[in-house]
C-alpha cells in the first residue's frame, strides 16, 4: 500500500490492505511517496519519479510488480495513475477518497459517499478504510489495561480534532466543550478517556485539559503509545467531534453508542452533514445532547465490504 505515511492518510489504504489480507492471503508492504519541495506543489500531470525526495518510494525500483496497489492521498496520484504501463497491466490499482484527477486511471475508486463521486469504477462506502476491527481493539488493550481497567463505568471515550478547512476550535469553544463533557461524565459517575488530534490547536488542548483533568480518567497527551484502540476497546461511549469523516467512521466500527460534538463551521457542512446522515441512518452516531443515553447497533463494516469488492472486481477484470 502507498501513502504519504501521515498517519490519517496511511491508515485508509493500510486498513483496506489488512481487509483483503484478511479474505485472502496476501503479503502487505508499506511504501511512502514524497516529493522534492520544489515538486509537491506541482500538479499531479506533471509529476515523474525523478522528481520524488530522497528515500522515496520509487516505481523506477520495482522489478516484480504486485497483483494489487492500494493507495490513498495526493502523493500517490502521479504514480497510481500510471501503474497500469509501468506494470504491463499485471497490477490491479485501487485508489481511496476522491482523486479529483484522472479518475479513469485506477481500475477501482473506493469513494466516501458523502462526495457523492460517480463513475464506472467507483465503489462507495460510508466514511473511510480504517484499521479498526474488534480483534484489533482487544489485542491493543492488555498493553493499557492498568490505566483503563480501574475506572468506572460508563467510560466515554472522546476524539478531539481540530482546524481544518471546514471548520475550527477555538479555545473558547474548546471550554463549551469541554464543560458539556465534564457535566455528562459527572452526571453519570463514569470516566474520561481522551486523546487529541494532529490538527488540535494548543491553545484548544490546553484549555480542554485544564478543565477535565479532575476528571477519573485518563488524557493521553501524546507521549508514548497511541493508546486510542484500547480506549476505544474500554469504551461504552465514543465522543467525537464532527470535523473528521475518518474518526467518526472509526467511531462507529465499535458497535458503542457515537455522540457527534459539533465544532465552529467556517462553511457550510456539505458533505460532513452527509456524512453524519449516514452514520445516523445506519444507528450509529447522533448528535451530543449532554447525556450518555445507550444504544445498538452492528458495527459499521465498510473496509471489510470495500475489501470484498476489490476481490471480485480483481476476478472479473
Amino acid at each position: 500500500m502507498v501513502s504519504d505515511g501521515r498517519a490519517g492518510i496511511q491508515n485508509q489504504a493500510l486498513g483496506l490492505a489488512e481487509a483483503v489480507a484478511r479474505l485472502t492471503p496476501a503479503d502487505i508492504a508499506v511504501k511512502h511517496v514524497r516529493w522534492r519541495p520544489l515538486f509537491d506543489r506541482w500538479p499531479s500531470g506533471l509529476k515523474t519519479p525523478a522528481m520524488l525526495a530522497p528515500g522515496s518510494f520509487n516505481p523506477r525500483d520495482v522489478t516484480d510488480w504486485p497483483d494489487l496497489w492500494i493507495a490513498t492521498g495526493r502523493a500517490s496520484l502521479p504514480l497510481s495513475a500510471r501503474v497500469r504501463d509501468w506494470s504491463g497491466g499485471r497490477t490491479f490499482t485501487v485508489q481511496t477518497q476522491d482523486p479529483r484527477w484522472n479518475n479513469d486511471a485506477y481500475d477501482l475508486i473506493v469513494a466516501p459517499a458523502h462526495d457523492s463521486l460517480s463513475g464506472d469504477n467507483v465503489f462507495e462506502i460510508i466514511g473511510s478504510p480504517h484499521r479498526i476491527t474488534p480483534q484489533r481493539l482487544a489485542e491493543a488493550a492488555p498493553a493499557f489495561a492498568a490505566r483503563t481497567a480501574p475506572l468506572p463505568h460508563p467510560r466515554v471515550a472522546v476524539m478531539i480534532g481540530g482546524r481544518s478547512k471546514a471548520f475550527d476550535l477555538t479555545p473558547a469553544h474548546a471550554a463549551l466543550l469541554a464543560d458539556r463533557i465534564k457535566a455528562a461524565v459527572q452526571a453519570s459517575g463514569g470516566s474520561l478517556l481522551l486523546t487529541f488530534s494532529r490538527r488540535t490547536p494548543g491553545a484548544a488542548q490546553a484549555v480542554m485539559t485544564e478543565r477535565l483533568s479532575a476528571l477519573p480518567g485518563w488524557i493521553w497527551d501524546g507521549t508514548g503509545d497511541n493508546p486510542l484502540f484500547a480506549m476505544l476497546d474500554a469504551a461504552d461511549h465514543v465522543l467525537v467531534t464532527e470535523d473528521s469523516a475518518n474518526m467518526a467512521t472509526e467511531a462507529a466500527a465499535t458497535g458503542k453508542p457515537v455522540h457527534v460534538l459539533p465544532m465552529i463551521a467556517l462553511k457550510p457542512a456539505g458533505k460532513f452533514a452527509r456524512l453524519h446522515a449516514d452514520l445516523r441512518a445506519h444507528g450509529a452516531a447522533r448528535p451530543f445532547d449532554g447525556m450518555l443515553e445507550g444504544w445498538t447497533y452492528a458495527p459499521l463494516n465498510e473496509t471489510e465490504r470495500a475489501a470484498r469488492a476489490v476481490l471480485e472486481a480483481m476476478r472479473t477484470l
